[in-house]
């Protein structure tokens, strides 16, 4: 039952509009309390998604989103606490509840959960570098939602022109027909590295150490094939932007998307990929299944995986991922300031580079006055450009040393789209015990990374692309 002060309060199911009907309050229940959400509705980011709690049980809805089922979570929901239900109404509310995940492919053990539902999860960064292309099953998950059961024989993708009638459906057949490009890329979470930056100041989003990235080799169709062929003209300057939408979707309707610029979709050189095999094999379940978009040189999130309808438009995605999310912002940019309006959504990222072996307070050997260090790290950069030197640094900057640069793609920029592996022979002075490695990349536009975390700080956590450092012991 409710609290003695709601009882002549029936608890409202809401739905949003442009206003909140004033009269009405949006009210949750969580295990055996009831919650008033209304004030904090108007200010959270994620739209609609936040209402299928409305009037019931929020328990469903953190299946769903099970990312905010978390304590800074539950301690902002504790303070909307208006009253409680009884035991045996709190498990009514609960007895018809099913698991969104349960068909969820199975992964590798050797993946390190950042979380388990919706499942995302990154290699251990000492198996990371081991090999320049990561296998299909040590590839860092990044999922939204539930993942979705695609059947390829009756799979479609819908192709639409915005403002026209010009509609074209395309079986997988019907992509298979189109010429097969092969492309090598990396691809990487935009908030790769975000664990480092939350030890500056706290952060909202999934704990990723440096291995929410990963290179492959991926084949499919040109975009710019599909969109030719669906009468588009690479001239018209009418478009601005060609928008994807996955079918992975919540019980609203509501599907992850995305989108990119016109000239990145249609441009030969964007290479841009519908592609349906990664690293030779059929894209599996958690990457994409039976199409992904692959966008090289360009952040995650625009790489929509279960691709299922792409738009070509005047303006951009309107999907909270695009608009309320994967944005960067000012360090002095907090959440009761911030304007999502206000600031570009993330395309290419940032230089970046990772030491992903030793591990921090690992015991390194010396051997003639050195650190013998193979597969030490990755260096990536965005837009295509060439990662041209990793400089590492024990000494804290006073003295740098030229890494070495053991496996890079011969692609030339701006179409190199993948990392380079290096490796370094550092010396150490005779007596150190307590060393911190730096590294810091230079590509080919001379953009490097900033020495610190502090002045790039943002409210939600992306684009760590700080010197690493990694602290450890010698004998």
């Amino acid at each position: 039952m409710l609290g003695p002060q709601e009882k002549n309060c029936p608890i409202t199911h809401y739905r949003k509009s442009q206003n909140i009907v004033q009269d009405k309050r949006i009210w949750v229940t969580y295990k055996e309390g009831v919650y008033d959400i209304t004030d904090f509705v108007i200010e959270h980011p994620g739209g609609d998604q936040i209402l299928l709690a409305a009037g019931s049980s929020v328990e469903p809805f953190w299946m769903l989103y099970a990312v905010h089922n978390n304590p800074h979570v539950l301690q902002q929901l504790e303070a909307l606490r208006i009253g409680n239900l009884s035991k045996q109404d709190s498990q009514h509310s609960l007895e018809n509840m099913s698991d969104p995940y349960s068909s969820d492919p199975p992964r590798h053990a050797v993946l390190k959960p950042a979380s388990v539902k919706p499942f995302n999860a990154e290699t251990p960064p000492f198996l990371l570098v081991e090999q320049f292309i990561t296998p299909n099953e040590l590839f860092y998950v990044r999922n939204h939602l539930p993942v979705p059961q695609i059947d390829p024989e009756t799979y479609e993708l819908e192709v639409e022109v915005e403002g026209s009638n010009k509609t074209v459906l395309l079986t997988l057949d019907d992509l298979k027909k189109f010429p097969k490009h092969t492309i090598t890329a990396t691809i990487m979470c935009a908030g790769n590295r975000r664990s480092e930056m939350t030890k500056e100041k706290p952060v909202k989003g999934l704990n990723w150490g440096p291995a929410a990235v990963g290179n492959a080799t991926w084949a499919g169709v040109r975009l710019r094939d599909v969109l030719k062929k669906s009468g588009i003209n690479e001239d018209d300057k009418k478009w601005k932007h060609v928008q994807f939408e996955g079918v992975d979707f919540d019980p609203t309707g509501k599907t992850y998307g995305a989108s990119i610029p016109f000239w990145k979709a249609i441009d030969k050189r964007g290479d841009v990929i519908l592609a349906y095999e990664m690293n030779g094999s059929p894209i599996p379940r958690d990457h994409g299944f039976p199409i992904r978009v692959i966008v090289p040189g360009v952040v995650g999130a625009r790489n929509v995986k279960w691709l299922g309808k792409i738009t070509v438009s005047e303006n951009e995605s309107d999907s909270h991922w695009q608009q309320n999310d994967y944005k960067g912002f000012s360090p002095s940019t907090n959440w009761d300031t911030v304007d999502f309006s206000k600031s570009p959504a993330i395309q290419e990222l940032p230089v970046i580079s990772a030491i992903c072996t030793p591990s921090a307070n690992e015991v390194v050997k010396v051997q003639d006055g050195h650190i013998l260090v193979k597969d030490l790290g990755y260096a990536w950069s965005g837009g295509g450009q060439k990662i041209v030197r990793v400089d590492v640094t024990v000494d804290g900057g006073n003295t740098w040393h030229i890494a070495d640069l053991d496996c890079q793609d011969a692609a030339e920029p701006p179409q190199h789209w993948s990392w380079t592996l290096w490796s370094a022979r550092i010396p150490i002075r005779s007596g150190i015990r307590n060393v911190e490695i730096w590294a810091k990349a230079v590509d080919s536009c001379y953009n490097t990374q900033p020495e610190t975390f502090r002045n790039i700080w943002n409210l939600r956590g992306v684009l760590n692309n700080a010197y690493h450092r990694v602290p450890i012991k010698t004998q």
